[in-house]
């Protein structure tokens, strides 16, 4: 199986995966980053800049497959932070 790295690039700082992670094929990695990106929204909030934030998904070569706003990620989200008035 193809191994994926889920590096996240803030500005101009790339945060880089080291391990990566064996998925069947680039559709399951997009599902994986979406995922991903939910999850560090609910648990770090969104004013921590992330919103800007791209998840770029590279192969074992270092081709990025995909790139994902973490702003995409909110697009059908409303589970994630309920307004508060």
């Amino acid at each position: 199986m193809p191994r994926y790295f889920f590096n996240t690039r803030i500005g101009d700082e790339l945060i880089s995966d080291p391990e990566g992670e064996e998925l069947r094929n680039p559709d399951r990695a997009w599902e994986i980053a979406r995922a991903m990106i939910r999850e560090l929204l609910k648990t770090e909030g969104a004013e921590r800049g992330l919103l800007n934030a791209i998840l770029e998904v590279t192969d074992d070569k270092g081709e990025i497959v995909l790139e994902f706003p973490f702003a995409e990620a909110l697009l059908d989200m409303s589970e994630i932070a309920p307004t508060r008035h």
